[in-house]
């Protein structure tokens, strides 16, 4: 099989980087995520060569071809080379010699198919060659066209090697997978078998990926199946993945794209230091999580947290009562949005002053939001 149109495989970039090796001597081989990518018409952003060149041997070999080598993981068999403007990590084939359920010791292999065995999916453990035929170690191709995520050979001992594979399995099954086909029941049992390591990962780790999972045009399905593994509620203790495809539904009638925080404000229990968002992320999950669960008309929810976050809040708001959004509840939440409280501090001075002016203008910013801005300036200040 060979692939066509792939613009990201003819791009100056990798074609020097896999010249300059094939030249060599060696084998050089995009693999993983661009070649999954490609077959499935899905984008593709970074592109990773194997091949059976020692580190050492590749960064002279990008010397001599005049361009630029880093060695970002030269230990574990990975150079950084630098062609038209673009890091291309160039990792030797490699085996596991140890794992201890996130890291691996390696040795360094000449052999594509002893390098696939290594790798978590079948669909991810695709090569292809610089002209583009693909290289199919394991028979993830079936799997591919099926849309049928498998973890190589026994589920069990993969897990066990790197237990994020359990969450990102269910990323890859909201990204890749058919959700008509379901998950394997053996696949479940070996998770909800080995839950225990989860504990042991990073919570950037975990977090990245939750976000990820979020991201995805519809995770219900497979939150859905992390929820009856137990692994949700191992990252993520008292969440409850029901609201999340009514949720999803609602932003298809609204035409709203998916948003992680969105989604992680529905199952709720989406603690921001546990997952370790950014500053920004947990601001934005805490005021949606807020405006949806606390009952505010949407005029007010506009007003006090903006038009999107505030369509946001009312989406998971009917998300979790199970009522379809209206649409002049959205409406309402532009309104407020716009809306412009029109007494300032001056106006109440010298009258009042220091935490009696704030509380004041606090009292009557309140009334003039009950009022679905109604009152003006002059009814305001004459209460």
């Amino acid at each position: 099989m060979r692939l066509t149109a792939a613009d990201w495989l003819t791009a100056p970039g990798p074609q020097a980087v896999m010249a300059m090796l094939e030249d060599g001597g060696h084998q050089a081989l995009a693999v993983g995520g661009c070649v999954r990518n490609a077959l499935l018409g899905a984008p593709v952003t970074d592109v990773d060569i194997a091949t059976d060149a020692r580190p050492e041997r590749v960064m002279d070999l990008a010397e001599a071809a005049g361009l630029k080598a880093i060695p970002t993981g030269i230990d574990h068999g990975t150079v950084t080379v630098v062609a038209d403007h673009t890091g291309h990590e160039v990792t030797t084939f490699r085996a596991d010699v140890e794992t201890d359920g996130r890291h691996a010791v390696v040795r360094f292999s000449d052999d594509a198919t002893e390098d696939a065995r290594r790798r978590d999916f079948t669909m991810n453990a695709l090569y292809c060659d610089r002209r583009g035929e693909v290289v199919d170690p394991l028979g993830g191709l079936p799997d591919l066209h099926a849309r049928r995520l498998r973890f190589i050979e026994d589920p069990g001992r993969r897990i066990r090697e790197d237990y994020l594979r359990i969450l990102r399995f269910f990323r890859f099954s909201a990204w890749y997978a058919d959700p008509a086909g379901g998950i394997d029941p053996e696949t479940l049992a070996a998770i909800a078998a080995n839950l225990e390591g989860l504990s042991r990962l990073s919570r950037e780790r975990v977090g990245a990926e939750i976000v990820k999972l979020m991201a995805a045009p519809d995770p219900a399905p497979a939150v859905a199946a992390m929820a009856a593994s137990g692994a949700l509620g191992a990252v993520l203790p008292g969440a409850d993945a029901t609201p999340l495809a009514p949720l999803v539904h609602m932003e298809a009638e609204a035409g709203v794209p998916p948003a992680p925080m969105r989604r992680l404000a529905a199952v709720g229990q989406a603690d921001p230091a546990m997952l370790r968002l950014s500053k920004a992320q947990a601001r934005r999950l805490a005021a949606i999580d807020t405006g949806a669960r606390e009952g505010e008309p949407a005029h007010a929810l506009g007003y006090r947290l903006g038009a999107e976050t505030a369509r946001d809040a009312l989406l998971v708001r009917g998300a979790l009562m199970g009522a379809p959004l209206d649409p002049a509840d959205l409406a309402a939440a532009d309104e407020g949005a716009r809306a412009e409280f029109p007494v300032r501090p001056r106006d109440l001075m010298p009258d009042y002053e220091g935490a009696a002016l704030g509380r004041r203008l606090s009292a009557l910013e309140e009334a003039w939001i009950a009022s679905r801005f109604t009152l003006d300036r002059a009814a305001l200040l004459a209460l």
